[in-house]
């Protein structure tokens, strides 16, 4: 069962503690997905032999990758041992220089493979299974914890009947919802709205949801199934599930997961500028993000240019030359880093995040908010209530053209004192939206803690 171990310990950034003190599951406490600053203790690391970090990807193609990849240097800079196990090549020079191990499957993402092959593989990766066997088999200790962060671009569930031996040492992180849902999102790709199935019922088989076609939607029951069957098997105990905000969980229960293995841990998040963006001396809009059709891309452009603002669009994807073609009104930059977004986001009046799934988090509008910039988000998104409460930004029906135009409208009207004070507002942070990376460090590390000396206990 996918069942959560007693917990021990919260830490501080230079060191932890194996003091029984609890980092919080969501059935333990209202747990928002910060680090109790009154539990934090110094001691040491070294009950901790080594993180295992597991993904498909060694270079950032997406948040879980960057996420995954921030983690192995912070851990690195505590002192504790890493291996980054991933699905590619591993071709990361980062690596070297952190003096990691890598173990590299060396294999392509499953939609650029032939489709037969992706079809298998995509369902159980028995390379994947194999390197990951060896690799426990010859290094696992009582002090190594085991963290995926990726599985479904390359290795599949076969990386969970590898672990099986230590999945009282595993956390899985949920980035996404494919832990639970079968296409990821819990969103109807056709009929573009959310989708309430409980995974996996009869209701969500029958539900041509999937982005491509119907079959595709089966294969992707058939692989969910696999893994609910390796991660809710008889006897075996995940260490526990780690959620990017609490407000996962309600999908997360629908999927089988008890609130004792849930545990919620916001992502670190650094402002795009360090000061604040004076949003009340601008005109222009921005989207930062994919141009894809379910990032909402074209509905932003579209109510940018019904409200009379320009959009300014940093980021690429397969509707570019359509976005680039729209005249005027819309202003495509591509990929900028974090630096140079930080600079062009000094024209900014407001951010708009237009998905049309549930966003489990929305990094960026947090790196936007905390630079002082509001922000119009999902009704659906994790934040919105967060953001709306915090006056720091605007929900609205991302699949209503006149509900996101006019959310554009009443930021582009609104006084210049109250748009000051909304972008004072965000840019405090007083409304608390992510941990900084030093307490996202601290919340996996005490998760790490927590483990090792439950096992250690389970073990006399």
């Amino acid at each position: 069962m996918l069942d959560a171990a007693p917990q021990s310990s919260a830490i501080t950034g230079e060191a932890l503690t194996r003091d029984r003190v609890t980092p919080p599951s969501l059935a333990a406490s209202a747990n928002d997905g910060f680090i109790p600053k009154t539990a934090l203790r110094p001691a040491s690391l070294r009950t901790i032999d080594r993180i295992v970090v597991i993904n498909d990807f060694s270079i950032a193609r997406g948040g879980g990758t960057a996420l995954a990849l921030l983690s192995v240097r912070l851990l690195r800079e505590t002192g504790v041992r890493v291996t980054y196990i991933c699905g590619d090549d591993g071709q990361n020079p980062e690596f070297s220089a952190l003096d990691v191990e890598v173990v590299a499957l060396r294999g392509d993402p499953i939609l650029s493979a032939k489709r037969h092959r992706a079809m298998i593989e995509g369902l159980h990766n028995a390379r994947a299974r194999e390197m990951v066997e060896r690799w426990v088999a010859a290094n696992d200790s009582a002090g190594t914890v085991y963290h995926v962060h990726g599985w479904s671009k390359i290795m599949s569930p076969a990386v969970f009947e590898a672990l099986a031996p230590v999945s009282h040492r595993t956390v899985l992180h949920a980035h996404d919802f494919f832990l639970a849902c079968p296409n990821g999102s819990f969103y109807d790709y056709r009929r573009e709205m959310p989708c309430g199935c409980k995974p996996l019922a009869a209701g969500c088989v029958l539900r041509n949801c999937d982005k491509r076609n119907y079959a595709q939607k089966l294969w992707r029951v058939a692989r969910s199934s696999r893994l609910r069957s390796l991660l809710f098997a008889p006897n075996r105990r995940y260490g526990r599930v780690l959620l990017i905000h609490q407000g996962m969980a309600g999908d997360f229960r629908q999927a089988g997961y008890t609130d004792e293995a849930l545990h919620a841990l916001r992502n670190p998040t650094v402002p795009f500028q360090a000061d604040r963006v004076r949003a009340e001396d601008n005109r222009d809009f921005f989207y930062i993000g994919r141009l894809e059709p379910e990032k909402g891309i074209l509905e932003a452009a579209a109510a940018a240019s019904t409200a009379g603002v320009r959009l300014t669009v940093i980021g690429d994807g397969p509707l570019r030359t359509r976005i680039a073609g729209m005249g005027e009104a819309v202003k495509v930059l591509g990929w900028l880093s974090h630096e140079e977004i930080g600079r062009a986001v000094r024209q900014a009046r407001a951010l708009i995040m237009s998905s049309r799934y549930p966003e489990p988090f929305g990094l960026v509008a947090v790196e936007a908010s905390t630079s002082g910039i509001p922000v119009i988000l999902p009704h659906t998104a994790c934040l919105a209530r967060d953001m709306t409460a915090a006056g720091i930004g605007l929900a609205c029906d991302m699949g209503n053209p006149h509900q996101l135009a006019q959310a554009v409208a009443t930021i582009r009207d609104m006084g210049h004192d109250d748009i000051r004070r909304m972008s004072i507002r965000a840019h405090a942070g007083l409304s608390r939206l992510s941990t900084t990376p030093d307490e996202w460090r601290d919340g996996l590390l005490a998760q790490y803690l927590s483990l090792v000396h439950t096992a250690s206990e389970d073990s006399q």
